[in-house]
């Protein structure tokens, strides 16, 4: 009977995904790139993966690590956030926070249906997301993979005593919204910014068997500090160990670690990604070389009371 009811709960999840892609393909505001995307092989699987794509882009910037997921036995789900990947690039300002943590609430209860054990992966302002759900009530996360996650701005860009303040008035549009030069429109940044406070005495996480992140050394946009401590604070909680994965400046890679096109170290920068989301499996993979002896860090040295202070000063 539980296989019965497995497989009718997949059916379900399955056609809410197809029917989500679909009103994406109706809609003529949508690029057609970045429509939503099911990677399924037809059945529930062992494993399925949510992946949350960062602010101002859409589906399409986790489509090759979506590829990979999926040829190693994942069902994957991508949703496309709402406001983003339309041909109006202002629909992300009119966003609430309310509609980020429906979004991602609605992905992961697909996802759920759609594999045994569930994991997580976003990336920049898509990692709020992924570590907000992982400590929600509904369906449990095990694994978690946070990519730059952008749980406050590189320190100098915002003084740390007015970031909170600012972060409140303009997520309750209190004050006139702004669009920085990267075109970040300020209201926007702070919804998700909003979200992220909740993460500052996060419950035990139900479920959870391995949290990650990967950041570059030459990431200008991130609260580096907060970028380890606040999932330091996720795998405490929950008893995890956090693997951090610092790519070193000669890689090149700025803010955005999945911005490989065009790269011939791309599919290596991938499998180390894969590596640590994977982090307890028996695996055939090798590393990349120079990788992991200059940049793999294993343990708990994210979970220092500066680092943790750094992060509660950005939240």
């Amino acid at each position: 009977m539980k296989l019965l009811d497995d497989h009718s709960d997949f059916v379900t999840a399955a056609h809410a995904a197809q029917a989500a892609v679909a009103a994406d393909a109706a809609d003529p505001a949508v690029r057609s790139q970045s429509r939503s995307r099911l990677l399924s092989h037809g059945s529930r699987t062992p494993r399925a993966v949510l992946l949350l794509h960062g602010y101002t882009h859409g589906p399409e910037q986790m489509d090759a690590l979506a590829g990979d997921f999926h040829a190693r036995g994942y069902n994957v789900w991508v949703p496309r956030a709402p406001g983003h990947g339309t041909t109006d690039s202002r629909d992300h300002r009119r966003v609430k926070t309310g509609d980020l943590t429906a979004y991602a609430t609605r992905g992961l209860g697909i996802t759920a249906a759609l594999g045994d054990e569930v994991g997580v992966v976003g990336i920049s302002a898509g990692a709020i997301l992924a570590t907000w759900l992982t400590l929600q009530g509904g369906p449990a996360v095990n694994r978690l993979l946070l990519l730059s996650p952008f749980f406050g701005p590189a320190p100098g860009r915002v003084p740390a005593p007015l970031l909170r303040p600012l972060t409140f008035l303009y997520s309750r549009s209190l004050l006139p919204d702004r669009v920085t030069s990267r075109g970040y429109s300020l209201r926007s940044v702070s919804r998700y910014l909003a979200i992220s406070r909740h993460l500052a005495t996060p419950a035990r996480p139900a479920g959870l068997q391995s949290i990650a992140v990967a950041i570059s050394a030459l990431d200008d946009v991130v609260d580096t500090a907060a970028a380890t401590a606040v999932p330091a604070r996720v795998g405490a909680a929950g008893g995890v160990v956090v693997r951090t994965l610092v790519l070193p400046e000669s890689i090149g890679l700025g803010h955005d670690t999945l911005a490989l096109a065009g790269r011939p170290d791309a599919a290596a920068l991938r499998e180390q990604y894969l590596r640590l989301y994977e982090a307890g499996r028996t695996t055939a993979s090798t590393p990349w070389p120079g990788l992991i002896n200059s940049a793999y860090r294993i343990g708990t040295a994210a979970r220092t009371g500066d680092h943790a202070a750094a992060a509660d000063q950005n939240e």
